[in-house]
């Protein structure tokens, strides 16, 4: 062909000339085709080719010239001859340039959409072999997805194969796809050797536990394509290794056999499973299976039954698949327990609730016991150990089997006990077993030999140690006391009381019981020396009832003749009551102890004895204790000599309790006329009622004032109780500054800022500290400082002038003793 095959102008011989001075510069030939950018697409690929016969191994002219020619062809169809024509000029590029992957990647992209599957999958392998394998990850996914566009798996599976021996962490999508197309055969052993490689890293982010569980289900659901992998032996590998997915792998293994309509094998498989299974999860999870299992067979079954004339169903097989599948049902209570058993084979009530399930089955309730009784080991039982051999002896009396419970008890003393109370449980119950059937010389015999405390020990024998402390036990020795008060002689009893106390074993109740049982055979002053032996065994609070009983004894036995010595000895035994008795326990005894002094000892005695009550009790029981105090020197000296009494009442009690005394103290002055001793009461009382909160000290105090008082004493309570109100309020405005104060030191370390605590509130503490009460007379104005508001004017108006009325002195003031 000629050189040129289109009309050259002036411009056109510049670039021409310029090309025969360099033709082999590729920038020339550029520089010319972007001048001939508007020209006819011949004319631009005749530059082209000329450009690349000089210059064959450019790679710019080369990817200019194909990206230009492949835009031409992009929307043509697949069978234009074209699309040929560029397929021969990147043949003839890569003839020169095979080495460069941007130039293979863009054909290969080019023939894949084209669907020349055989040609395509060629040029691939040609690239693959004319590049360095540095770069053979830029091509593999172009390859990896062009072959999985189509239905070729046979093809695909070859060239993945390929690929994983320069990536063989990219498996995991290999094995996907060999699920995808059913080669689940090819897919376990992938995953086996996954699982196998302890160092392979997921670049999905899978655990080996994840791996393991995908194996497992491969496995189990494909069971008859898998032919070059044994499922039992990894299943039961993967039982040891992952013992959090053991309901899984045993549930896979079964379902392997099952898809394989190995039926008994699978039903074998189940049975070991919930034999073995350590959890409550896995044993649900195996058995729900294994119960759908039998319930698909029945399903089938039942399905075939008369569809198929020529092979009727065995009646026999049917009514074996049926029994099979109650029997699993009834067992599962059972299987349950098993389970719960391997979980803490020492776990007491377990093992009860087991016997409990086969008491229609005698031999395997006593088959439950032996075992459990030989299982538990005292020091790790859960629960009680003597609750599951009293369980197992009182099984045998219940079906008329004494011979064998005594067994049963003889084997259970000689065990060792966590603690020895229950090895005195046992001891008891056997006792109590032998009262039951009437043997009661054994029952004191077994007694006796339990509470021998001559047990001679060996060393490293727990069982032996904690025989040895039994007879520390209450529990036996209160069962030993019954018994002895039932069936032995009053010297027996009286010995056997004794012994408890020599080994200090005894309670108060066990002391008061001693005591009773004496006084029942008229022996009261050793009941009396009982109680003196009892309290100096015990403290406070323990000793409490037994002083009062003693107390309450001595009154009774000498009560109509207490005088002279017996006086004498009462008291000491109340002074040595209330001497160590703490606050809480003091009351009672004290009005105890005055009240005998009124009945049979000195009224002084017991105005005195009332007075250490109120000095030495709580709290809680003085407002108590003033009023019985106040009432008995009322009775006994008259009313005048109670007010020494409410005047130390109102220093002793709390606020609370001072304003109900207050009250009192103001209603008797008011009876005995004497009312400016009343309202000096009142006045009293006032410094520590607030006016917003005790409305009824002052209601009280008004209409005391309305009833009994003036303008000028209804005036004084108002300007009172103006400045009570106020001395509060400034008492809770104080304390809020104090509050504010603690919180700025408390957040600023350097801080400068004081707060001065005025000076009213220290004089409000003074005054309300000082409780001696200052009798005025009516005439006179308190708080004459404090200026009237209209306000109290006006209520102050409103007082109206009340008529006085002598009364005659009451015979309250006058008491019944004289001295």
């Amino acid at each position: 062909m000629p050189l040129l095959s289109f009309q050259l102008d002036e411009s056109d011989i510049l670039y021409e000339e310029e090309i025969i001075k360099n033709k082999y510069s590729p920038k020339v030939w550029l520089r010319y085709l972007d001048y001939k950018k508007d020209s006819p697409q011949s004319v631009r690929n005749l530059i082209y080719e000329r450009a690349l016969k000089e210059i064959p191994g450019s790679y710019k002219v080369w990817y200019a010239y194909l990206r230009e020619r492949r835009g031409l062809v992009r929307y043509k169809s697949p069978l234009d001859p074209t699309l040929e024509d560029l397929n021969n000029a990147y043949e003839r590029c890569l003839v020169f340039l095979h080495k460069m992957p941007r130039l293979w990647t863009e054909y290969l992209t080019f023939m894949s959409a084209q669907h020349k599957i055989t040609k395509t999958r060629r040029l691939f392998d040609r690239c693959l072999r004319a590049l360095p394998i540095t770069q053979h990850h830029r091509i593999w996914p172009l390859y990896l997805k062009f072959v999985r566009q189509y239905n070729i798996p046979e093809t695909t599976v070859r060239i993945c194969r390929r690929y994983l021996q320069l990536e063989p962490y990219d498996v995991e999508d290999y094995i996907d796809y060999l699920k995808s197309v059913g080669k689940f055969d090819e897919a376990a052993t992938r995953l086996a050797t996954v699982v196998n490689d302890d160092h392979f890293a997921s670049k999905r982010g899978k655990t080996p536990h994840q791996f393991w569980t995908e194996l497992c289900e491969l496995l189990s659901t494909n069971a008859a394509h898998i032919t070059s992998l044994k499922a039992e032996p990894i299943i039961r590998s993967g039982l040891v290794r992952f013992t959090d997915m053991v309901g899984h792998l045993w549930v896979a293994l079964a379902e392997h056999f099952t898809r394989l309509k190995l039926f008994e094998k699978a039903r074998d498989i189940y049975e070991e499973a919930l034999s073995s299974v350590m959890t409550v999860r896995d044993f649900t999870l195996v058995f729900d299976a294994y119960s759908q299992f039998e319930e698909l067979l029945l399903r089938s079954l039942f399905e075939n039954l008369g569809l198929n004339e020529q092979e009727p169903v065995d009646d026999v097989d049917l009514d074996l698949k049926v029994a099979r599948f109650e029997n699993l049902m009834d067992r599962r209570p059972i299987l349950l327990s098993s389970v719960l058993l391997r979980q803490n084979p020492h776990n007491v009530n377990e093992w009860l609730k087991r016997a409990l399930l086969f008491s229609s089955n005698p031999l395997k309730v006593i088959e439950t016991y032996t075992k459990a009784v030989h299982t538990v080991d005292p020091h790790k039982a859960t629960g009680k150990l003597c609750e599951l051999w009293i369980s197992f002896a009182e099984f045998y009396e219940e079906h008329d089997q004494l011979h064998e419970a005594r067994a049963v008890f003889d084997k259970a003393v000689t065990r060792a006990f966590k603690k020895y109370d229950e090895l005195a449980t046992v001891w008891c119950e056997y006792v109590e077993m032998e009262l039951r059937n009437k043997e009661f010389r054994r029952a004191v015999s077994l007694i006796k030999q339990a509470t021998n405390q001559h047990v001679r020990l060996t060393p490293g024998d727990p069982a032996n140690y904690v025989r040895s402390r039994l007879y520390r036990s209450l529990k036996i020795w209160q069962l030993y006391l019954d018994l002895e008060e039932s069936f032995g002689t009053f010297e027996s009893v009286k010995s056997l009381y004794s012994r408890v106390l020599s080994l200090k074993v005894a309670t108060p109740i066990v002391v008061i019981n001693f005591a009773k049982f004496l006084q029942d055979h008229n022996c009261y002053e050793e009941s009396f020396k009982v109680y003196e032996r009892g309290v100096s065994l015990f403290k406070w609070p323990q000793v409490y009832d037994l002083y009062l009983y003693y107390i309450q004894d001595f009154l009774q036995r000498h009560g109509k003749e207490l005088g002279g010595s017996m006086l004498e000895r009462a008291r000491d035994i109340f002074e040595q009551a209330l001497e160590a008795c703490p606050s809480d326990y003091a009351k009672t005894l004290f009005l105890m102890y005055a009240q005998m002094e009124e009945d049979h000892g000195l009224a002084r005695r017991a105005m005195n004895i009332y007075e250490r009550a109120v000095a030495k009790s709580c709290d809680t029981d003085k407002l108590e204790l003033f009023r019985v105090y106040i009432k008995r020197a009322a009775s006994l000296y008259g009313v005048t000599r109670t007010r020494e009494i409410y005047e130390k009442a109102l220093e002793d009690l709390g606020d609370k309790d001072a304003t109900t005394m207050c009250l009192e103290f103001a209603a008797l002055e008011v009876k005995l006329g004497e009312v400016d001793r009343a309202r000096a009461v009142y006045s009293y009382g006032s410094q520590f009622n607030d006016p917003r909160t005790s409305l009824q000290f002052w209601k009280a105090w008004n209409d005391f004032e309305v009833n009994h008082g003036n303008e000028a004493t209804f005036r004084d309570m108002l300007r009172l109780k103006r400045s009570v109100q106020a001395s509060y309020s400034t008492r809770v405005s104080v304390e809020h500054a104090l509050e504010i104060a603690k919180f700025l030191a408390a957040n600023s370390e350097h801080s400068t800022t004081f707060v001065s605590v005025p000076s009213q509130e220290q004089e409000i503490a003074a005054s309300r500290s000082q409780k001696i009460i200052s009798f005025v007379a009516s005439e006179c104005q308190a708080h004459s400082e404090i200026q009237l508001s209209d306000s109290d004017s006006e209520e102050a108006d409103k007082v109206e002038q009340v008529e006085i009325v002598q009364k005659d002195v009451p015979n309250a003031i006058f008491g019944s003793y004289t001295t």
